[in-house]
């Protein structure tokens, strides 16, 4: 990185890292200041100071301030971003040696002398990063005994935890440098849990460390060795539950005894029962805090589901599994009888708390059950769900129900013979005096019907039925009629579709009924229900019988209405046509609902409370503005609907299209609402392709074709100029895509100032795109980063990346199209793309910048000449990418460079046999995420083969390429280099067959493993010519030397050519052999060993 200092810039780091303290001080205060310039200057510096003097600044921030605890604690901070915020610690390696040692001297003696807690956590973390780079190679020996040091020989209680944590980290990242210490460690791990007068949380951390030491050890010997540390770690457990003062310090102990039963189960072995008595009183217990409890019920599944590795361990407590069931049960009684039950709006019978015991124990069983599939423990479920389903509370009813249901997946295999009984369970529940028990009732039914379909269906949809249509009747209880309502929709799709036919009028009667009902929730559910038997057409006609929807466009029922029409439309399809000019003007009209808002540049708090959550930040054009009020739902729904009904009806929606693009291109800027501006934006190109198909199949009469070029015209301007304002990332990705496609469908091309405009937004979008990337840069700063921003920060990078993948496929499909007359825009675009080459930019960057080239190298290669110096190299050093997708994108393009070079090529032969051989020849080539990279590799070298074989020699590098044969994973290289195999043996090329025939046994495993995989690996013409070449090896080749090319095959090659020769004949011309060899024994491992090791690379 170049960075140009000015004399003012070098004056102000001679007085920052000079003698005097107030420059340094300055510069440290100015990190911390409230104006974002002052701050955005002293980072300037900051990265001045760090290249062009990384030693005087290291050494000035390890000494830190003496100005004030802040300035120490930005010291502290800056210091770990100096040496540690590059993975391969360069700025750390660039320091002299003698830096070096003194700054890793003044981090131990800080850490032993400093007060402040949170410089000391800065200090740990420089400290750990190094010492996991610098130990293995002994380049730290001081650290080991000054942690020592800080475990035995001080009384701060904030260093030994620090001493334990780095331990721990360091076991985490170098465990194996860590093992010799495990002895030693031990004894301090002993000591330390076994002392009661030590601080709580110094045992807690040293329990921590424990967990990671034991990982990190690899025989189950030293690993036994830990086993007396865990009387020492109950203890501490057991302390930090009794601590009045902090109730969640057990937390953590918990948190670690998770982890070991997850990772190390067989750590408990020894006294499985004392840990197993002490969890089951913390979960059971009453006057514990509820996290703790939690967090002991997560003990007991996670140690469930990590049986597999201490097997038979639980087998020695022959209750366990009984009580586990029972205290999981017991969570489901979390439950209270609210009046307001019913007045909900959500179907779901949530308590609406985040955690609670009831999630808990409904969790719990869903994994109890999926880690024990139901071995020796059904009975004992059946046995404890009866006794609640008998008892007179309804919660414990109502609990039964629920863990039947929760547990029925994993238990299925063996629930499955006792279904009658399971099933009369919860049909008898249906009569429940409860409403809350009936409602459960219909939810685990809801469940059954998925975990055991088509079985449940079939033998008692009669009963289901019954069950359920009562409790659709049950008025009283609203919430009971909507799950019984969105349960009848698992009901109503079996896999034999006739059971429900006598049902149906009975169901559509019932679901027509409940339409009517004033509980937006039932309505809701109807119309699902509905839609889910749209196989018949009845109910669409139920559903246009109704009066006066088309007066309600504000009708709360109108957006479910609208979705079962759209349900009903994808499963009936072209069908549907008759019903659109009922339902059509309706659309319409919800489609071009006005908004109900204000929006104003600045808030006016004498109408806006401070926490009204109807208020949200917009952007319009550059300015942010505040708008209050919402967006009609029906607006939002009916532009979903109309993209829905155009993809399915196709040309068939074309009487509506030009009404629907009057509604849809406003929209595309209707930036007061993202979900429907990104449904007009996704119509576009579904709209231009029914145009298009009317047009083609003669729908569209009385239009000539200058209506759909204006209509082409006008869409893709339109999508161009909303590109431009586009604010929100993900919508101007989805815009990019969508203009695509719209280029390929429009016919005749796009015109010139259409393409110039394109282009220029292409720039604009690269710009911005390049800007909120470095934006997104800067949020990596230390100070404020997190865990949680860092996977914000993936998701809104996968949003750039797709950005430029879009934008990639645009160029390619005009290069297509233009051909060289898209040369000058190319030439544009250049400096934009070029960059994108380079290793530090993503995957997803560097493949669309190779392929876009090589798209056209492809179409048109004669004016691609002028870009070989230029793209050659870059193509070379992308073909060692360590990201296997870039190799791949790097080898198909220097397939194409070879294929369409020849002469301009011809100096690069030597360098491109080099790179292909490195990839063929590396040991994990074919490993899956490989593959792909690999042939196109191989297609590259056959290419090679084929237009530039007077520059090699073919006799040696043809065994090789044979050798990769077949190539499996990329499917178009495949069937392009089968074919050419097949060509040079038609030709009876002497290096594809060998002197005296020596390759033809590799060859017809080839042809037999291709024809093995059917139209995967060739075309349907290639697969002929190998038959009937087979065919004429097997007429025309000495009988000797077919024998011993048999039987060299594989039983499954073998196999499959002796099917192939017993088929009946076709007629196909093929080029006789012109010489007649005797056979040398070809053995594979020989032609392997000795050509892979002793490829040549010269050009001739």
């Amino acid at each position: 990185m170049d960075i140009v200092l000015t004399q003012f810039h070098k004056v102000q780091m001679e007085a920052i890292l000079g003698p005097e303290s107030e420059p340094f001080e300055t510069f440290i205060s100015n990190h911390m200041e409230s104006s974002e310039e002052t701050v955005s200057e002293a980072k300037s510096m900051f990265n001045m100071l760090k290249h062009k003097d990384p030693n005087s600044l290291a050494l000035k921030l390890a000494l830190g301030s003496s100005y004030d605890i802040y300035s120490r604690e930005k010291c502290a901070v800056l210091l770990k971003q100096l040496l540690t915020d590059e993975d391969d610690l360069c700025t750390w390696s660039n320091l002299s040696l003698s830096t070096q040692f003194t700054v890793k001297s003044i981090l131990l003696n800080r850490m032993r002398g400093e007060e402040s807690r949170f410089i000391i956590q800065e200090l740990r973390d420089t400290v750990s990063k190094l010492a996991a780079s610098l130990l293995p190679d002994n380049n730290w020996p001081e650290l080991f005994p000054f942690l020592y040091q800080c475990l035995t020989s001080t009384s701060n209680n904030y260093l030994k935890r620090s001493a334990f944590m780095l331990f721990a980290q360091l076991a985490a990242d170098i465990g194996e440098t860590i093992v010799p210490c495990v002895k030693d460690m031990h004894s301090l791990f002993l000591n330390t849990l076994n002392d009661y007068t030590l601080d709580l949380d110094v045992r807690i951390e040293a329990m921590s460390a424990v967990f990671n030491f034991i990982k990190c050890v690899l025989s189950s010997n030293e690993k036994e060795l830990f086993q007396d540390l865990l009387p020492g770690m109950m203890r501490t457990l057991t302390n930090a539950l009794s601590n009045n003062e902090e109730k969640a310090a057990a937390h953590e102990p918990l948190k670690v005894f998770i982890k070991l039963a997850k990772n190390e189960p067989r750590f408990f072995r020894r006294q499985l029962v004392d840990v197993v008595d002490v969890m089951f009183e913390i979960a059971e217990s009453e006057s514990l805090d509820q996290r703790a409890r939690h967090f002991a019920v997560l003990f007991f599944i996670t140690l469930i589901e990590a049986k597999e590795k201490a097997a038979g361990m639980l087998k020695r407590l022959p209750l366990f599994i009984s009580r586990c069931f029972e205290m999981l049960l017991k969570l489901l009684l979390d439950i209270k009888d609210d009046p307001a039950w019913n007045s909900g709006e959500n179907v779901h019978d949530f308590a609406g708390i985040l955690i609670c015991d009831r999630k808990i124990g409904e969790e719990g069983l869903r994994r109890f059950s999926l880690a024990l599939r139901g071995e020796f423990t059904t009975h004992i479920a059946i046995e404890q769900l009866y006794a609640y389903l008998a008892a007179p509370e309804w919660e414990k009813r109502h609990a039964a129900l629920i863990a039947l249901a929760q547990i029925a997946e994993g238990f299925s295999e063996v629930m499955i013979k006792n279904l009658e009984q399971m099933m009369n369970m919860v049909l008898n529940c249906f009569q429940d005096p409860h409403p809350r028990v009936r409602w459960a009732a219909c939810w685990t039914i809801s469940q059954l019907l998925i975990d055991f379909s088509p079985l449940v269906q079939e033998q008692y949809h009669n009963q289901i039925f019954l069950a359920l249509a009562a409790a659709m009747d049950d008025f009283q209880n609203p919430r009971v009629q909507a799950f019984a309502t969105a349960a009848l929709c698992n009901f109503c799709v079996p896999d034999e579709p006739e059971t429900l036919i006598p049902y149906l009028d009975g169901i559509v009667n019932k679901l027509l009924v409940l339409l009517q009902n004033n509980k937006q929730m039932v309505q809701e559910q109807a119309l699902t229900a509905l839609s889910c038997i749209a196989q018949s057409v009845k109910v669409m006609e139920v559903l246009m019988s109704l009066q006066g929807l088309q007066a309600k466009a504000d009708d709360p029922t109108t957006k479910y209405m609208l979705g079962a029409c759209t349900r009903i439309c994808k499963c009936m399809g072209q069908d549907f046509l008759p019903y659109m000019s009922a339902i059509m003007p309706f659309l319409i009209k919800c489609a071009e609902l006005e908004p109900v808002m204000t929006i104003s540049a600045k808030l006016d708090y004498e109408y806006y409370e401070l926490d009204d959550n109807s208020i949200e930040k917009i952007k319009l054009g550059d300015k942010t503005m505040f708008k209050k009020g919402n967006v009609p739902e029906e607006k939002v729904v009916a532009c979903d609907m109309l993209c829905c009904y155009t993809d399915i009806l196709q040309e068939d929606f074309y009487p509506w299209i030009s009404q629907v693009v009057s509604i849809f291109v406003p929209l595309l800027e209707f930036y007061i609402h993202d979900p429907v501006r990104r449904s007009a934006v996704v119509a576009m190109p579904i709209l231009l392709r029914s145009a298009k198909l009317a047009f083609e199949k003669g729908i569209a009469q009385g239009e000539s074709e200058a209506y759909f070029t204006k209509l082409s015209d006008y869409i893709i301007l339109a999508l161009a100029e909303a590109m431009h304002k586009e604010h929100v990332t993900e919508i101007c990705a989805i815009m990019l895509g969508e203009l695509n496609y719209c280029l390929q469908i429009c016919r005749p091309l796009p015109t010139e100032g259409q393409v110039r405009s394109i282009v220029n937004e292409i720039k604009h979008v690269i710009t911005e795109s390049s800007s909120r990337k470095q934006a997104l840069t800067e949020r990596e700063k230390p100070d404020d980063f997190d865990a949680e921003e860092a996977e914000l920060l993936r998701g809104e990078r996968e949003q750039e990346e797709e950005i430029f993948d879009n934008v990639g496929e645009i160029l390619i499909t005009l290069i297509k199209a233009f051909k060289a007359a898209f040369l000058p825009f190319l030439e544009e675009l250049s400096p934009y793309l070029l960059p994108m080459w380079a290793k530090e930019t993503t995957t997803v960057e560097r493949c669309t910048s190779i392929c876009i080239f090589d798209a056209l190298v492809e179409v048109c290669p004669e004016a691609a000449l002028k870009y070989y110096d230029v793209c050659l190299p870059l193509i070379f050093d992308a073909s060692n990418d360590e990201n296997p997708a870039v190799r791949q994108a790097a080898f198909y393009g220097l397939g194409l460079w070879a294929a369409f070079g020849r002469s301009s090529f011809k100096p690069f032969v030597v360098e491109a046999l080099s790179r292909i051989k490195v990839v063929i020849m590396h040991m994990n080539a074919l490993e899956s995420e490989n593959e792909k990279a690999y042939d196109n590799a191989v297609s590259a070298l056959s290419k090679i083969c084929q237009f530039h074989d007077e520059s090699i020699d073919l006799a040696q590098v043809i065994p090789v390429w044979l050798n990769c044969l077949p190539i499996k994973a990329d499917l178009d290289e495949a069937k392009d280099v089968h074919e050419q195999l097949c060509s040079m043996v038609e030709r009876s090329d002497r290096e594809v067959l060998g002197p005296n025939y020596q390759y033809l046994p590799k060859v017809v495993s080839i042809f037999a493993e291709v024809l093995r995989a059917g139209e995967d690996l060739a075309t349907e013409g290639t697969t002929k010519r190998m038959i009937n070449l087979l065919r004429h090896f097997q007429e025309t080749i000495p009988t000797a030397t077919w024998a011993s090319t048999w039987s060299l095959l594989l039983p499954q090659q073998e196999m499959e050519v002796e099917s192939v020769l017993s088929a009946p004949k076709e007629d196909v011309n093929i080029n006789p052999c012109n010489e007649t060899y005797s056979l040398v024994l070809w053995e594979p491992n020989i032609l392997i060993g000795t050509v892979w090791s002793y490829w040549p690379v010269q050009v001739r």
